[in-house]
């Protein structure tokens, strides 16, 4: 468990992300094109599926929707951290509401990003996180 968390700090890159979205191909799709280099793109639909896959994947960043099954995405992040502490979580949104901000802004995020905003900020966010 060490060395995956020594890798973090060694490397200067970030190459794998994981796409924790209800809509996965869609947004997959959209995310690889806009990520297309230097990043390794993988995604899944829910949170059961994102646990198995941070225990036995090193991801530098996971960008999740808010609004996943079973469970809203900030109440997912202490489950995540819980995992991984060192990974570096991006939740997106597709409504810009204030409360709902509010609430996000609490957890331990990296980034907040409404979907209808400028995609360029979440792909600037993502290699902000991840340097």
């Amino acid at each position: 468990m060490e060395l995956k968390y020594l890798r973090r700090f060694m490397s200067v890159e970030c190459k794998k992300i994981l796409i924790l979205d209800p809509n996965t191909m869609d947004v997959c799709r959209l995310y690889s094109d806009l990520l297309r280099s230097g990043f390794e793109v993988e995604s899944c639909g829910c949170l059961q599926e994102a646990v198995e896959r941070i225990k036995n994947i090193d991801f530098d960043c996971i960008v999740m929707d808010v609004d996943i099954p079973k469970i809203k995405g900030y109440d997912a992040v202490s489950i995540l951290k819980a995992v991984d502490p060192c990974l570096k979580i991006i939740m997106t949104s597709e409504r810009n509401d204030l409360e709902l901000e509010k609430e996000v802004r609490k957890q331990d995020i990296s980034y907040y990003h409404i979907k209808s905003f400028d995609r360029r900020e979440l792909v600037e966010a993502v290699r902000g996180v991840c340097q």
